[in-house]
């Protein structure tokens, strides 16, 4: 009924507690969960969950703010997993101007070279921006026009929206949508395409209002979900399944099962 575009499943938070929470996810019908994996550890340890758990897909790919500093070794890790078919999406990558953990040309750098991994392997690709939009777009234009892309968590204002869906790219909603002072987001949400919405956890970041200072997981997606129908006037039910419809299209699951 569910699908939870990028949770961090094997992230030092959420790892020790994998076999619960991924039951409460079953319990809750979160069908599939695309884990975000940001180095070596949480790589090696999402393929392992792989083959424990088949309804757990890998992405990877050095964070921005990471890319200084584990990017050159990190890479050839993600292309060789890539390479041999132990990924559904190159990500997170993208730029965030907001911290600038990293220097900005080396995000860039960073950037047009994930690019290329995924037009190499045929994988479509998971954003993370923030404060960046304007160069995000101006790359991605040069370098990876009409290509598969989501805007994980997104946090924009309606102009961004609008870019995003312009290049035909997906807008993942997560439960930051749900906060009450978020009426702004959801306006921007709002002028998206059914067909263009993915939802998320970011587990275990961003808990929904009603788990606000909780640790964040899959099964409490319901709540993004339900807020998204009455966004746009469905059902859970009808929300749920626009969502995982969509998802199935950008990640491709039965291909690469």
């Amino acid at each position: 009924m569910f699908i939870d575009s990028h949770a961090h499943l094997t992230s030092h938070d959420v790892l020790p507690q994998i076999d619960a929470i991924l039951s409460r996810a079953a319990a809750s019908q979160v069908q599939k969960i695309v884990n975000i994996c940001t180095d070596e550890t949480t790589l090696r340890e999402g393929i392992a969950l792989k083959k424990r758990f088949p309804f757990v897909y890998n992405a990877a790919a050095a964070t921005p703010h990471d890319v200084e500093k584990i990017g050159e070794q990190f890479f050839p890790l993600v292309s060789k997993a890539a390479e041999s078919g132990d990924l559904i999406a190159i990500g997170e990558t993208g730029l965030d101007y907001h911290y600038e953990h990293s220097n900005r040309a080396v995000q860039q750098e960073h950037l047009l070279r994930y690019f290329e991994l995924a037009k190499l392997t045929q994988l479509p690709i998971i954003f993370h921006c923030r404060e960046a939009f304007d160069d995000l777009f101006a790359l991605a234009d040069q370098h990876y026009a009409n290509r598969p892309a989501v805007l994980h968590c997104f946090t924009g204002n309606e102009e961004e929206a609008k870019g995003v869906i312009a290049r035909g790219w997906y807008l993942s909603v997560s439960g930051i949508a749900t906060f009450k002072k978020s009426e702004a987001l959801r306006e921007a949400i709002a002028i998206a395409p059914l067909d263009k919405l993915l939802t998320e956890t970011d587990t275990p970041y961003l808990a929904p209002q009603s788990k606000r200072g909780k640790p964040n997981e899959p099964s409490y997606m319901v709540e993004t979900v339900q807020m998204l129908g009455n966004l746009f006037g469905k059902s859970l039910e009808e929300m749920a399944k626009i969502t995982s419809t969509n998802a199935e299209q950008f990640f491709s699951f039965s291909k690469r099962s």
